[in-house]
């Protein structure tokens, strides 16, 4: 790509995940090491995020049945009791197990894309996004490379989730957007970031979707999940197929030049 040079290229041969690279747990400080622990296999040189039929879900004290398998590239919270962890989602959180400083990629700016299926299940999301470290309260942004909701896919058309949230940063401002797309997501396509001190620029397919024209100048690390959520009140059965799964074949990072 040019402006950027690879050095970060997970193609998930297996047979099992490099732990240089990646903590096979959701946001643990909030919940336990054993409820945050993803579920995943290797098949047909891919990762399989799964949602199992015995899952627990992950954090049912903040977060109801939500049920998740994640992957991140870093870990950082204070002291059990504290407030000071990463992706504070409920303000009331307290850190459950800690202190962590655990930083296996974190860049500052590049380009960062991953290929991937999502699904119909109307029950499913799954996306590949970004995160502040959380180190401090306001280097806590989100930059979301997209997101997909099973309720946001329809035959040939899709709605992408794409852009930036600031959380407790600040400094930036919520630029966000589910961009309606035709194509079947339910096959593999490839979802991007150009994120520069002057810009921030998203791709699907290699092109462009939106642009969010905002500097968010820390530490970042990858966030690739699928998430579950409990079926809503009158709606159909939920799908009794599992496990649901999240088929990634890479994940890239690109250092930018400047």
């Amino acid at each position: 790509m040019p402006g950027f040079a690879l050095e970060f290229d997970e193609s998930f041969d297996g047979p099992g995940l490099d732990e240089r690279r990646w903590l096979p747990y959701y946001l643990p400080h909030w919940s336990t090491w054993e409820r945050a622990a993803a579920r995943y296999s290797f098949e047909g040189g891919r990762l399989h995020l799964l949602i199992e039929a015995d899952q627990p879900p992950w954090c049912p004290e903040l977060d109801g049945e939500l049920r998740v398998s994640s992957l991140q590239t870093g870990l950082v919270a204070g002291a059990p009791g504290s407030r000071a962890g990463q992706h504070q989602f409920d303000p009331p959180a307290t850190v459950r197990n800690g202190p962590h400083d655990i930083r296996l990629y974190t860049p500052t700016y590049g380009r960062f894309e991953a290929r991937f299926t999502a699904s119909a299940d109307p029950r499913l999301m799954v996306a590949f996004w970004m995160i502040g470290l959380g180190d401090a309260p306001e280097r806590s942004a989100e930059i979301c490379v997209g997101e997909i909701f099973g309720t946001d896919v329809a035959s040939g058309t899709a709605a992408v989730g794409v852009g930036v949230h600031p959380h407790q940063d600040p400094a930036v401002v919520d630029d966000f957007e589910r961009v309606r797309l035709p194509i079947d997501v339910r096959d593999v396509h490839d979802y991007a970031a150009e994120w520069t001190p002057s810009r921030i620029a998203f791709f699907v397919d290699g092109q462009p979707v939106k642009v969010v024209e905002q500097d968010i100048a820390y530490p970042m690390q990858l966030m690739l999940g699928i998430y579950e959520f409990p079926a809503a009140p009158g709606a159909e059965p939920p799908s009794d197929v599992y496990p649901k799964r999240f088929v990634v074949g890479h994940v890239r990072g690109y250092r930018f030049l400047g």
